[in-house]
């Protein structure tokens, strides 16, 4: 058993959703200081979100799907060694309402998409925003097909972003990924349950 696996059995749930939910305010409040030192005006981020259902529910939804099936198709087809992530989704997702994996969707997805696409896209460009997001999720790092969709993710959804220039688009993209597998997690640990 790796270091992380053995960490994350000794957490309990609540402290595992407490550093998730630490961590993502982490990154909203560094959008915000981020976007203060770096933008003349803060208000340009709000211009960034713009209501397009095409863009969103067509785009982000079909990209979604895509990205869903291929997660899907490897975590029933690979060896589960291959895509296991140290138990940290399952100890996240597994034991939550709907609502409440609905709920870590939403703010996983509109804390990161903010600070990776809002603010360090748009500052730094797309190659350094999409690596920097594929590399907080290190615990990846060991696992190569992990680490190689996580890359591959952040890159889809930076040009997400830069084609269509609405944060909404990757934030959708992101939630509803998110949302489905963490649906799947819950919906297989209570099947066992049974």
């Amino acid at each position: 058993m790796n270091k992380q696996a053995k960490m994350i059995q000794e957490m309990t749930d609540r402290e595992i959703l407490l550093n998730l939910y630490i961590t993502q305010a982490i990154m909203l409040l560094s959008a915000i200081g981020l976007g203060f030192i770096w933008m003349e005006d803060l208000s340009a981020v709000w211009q960034l979100f713009k209501w397009n259902p095409a863009q969103i529910f067509l785009i982000g939804g079909s990209i979604a799907a895509i990205v869903i099936t291929i997660d899907l198709l490897f975590e029933y087809f690979l060896p589960k060694k291959w895509v296991d992530d140290g138990g940290i989704n399952e100890r996240v997702f597994a034991k939550r309402s709907v609502i409440h994996i609905f709920f870590i969707a939403a703010v996983v997805s509109v804390c990161e998409e903010v600070l990776f696409r809002g603010i360090l896209q748009t500052q730094l460009g797309l190659i350094p925003a999409s690596l920097l997001f594929a590399l907080i999720h290190f615990r990846y790092l060991s696992k190569i097909i992990l680490f190689t969709m996580a890359v591959v993710l952040s890159f889809g959804l930076g040009l997400l972003f830069a084609l269509t220039n609405n944060l909404l688009v990757p934030i959708f993209t992101h939630f509803l990924i998110d949302f489905v597998l963490g649906l799947f997690i819950m919906y297989k640990a209570r099947k066992h349950v049974l």
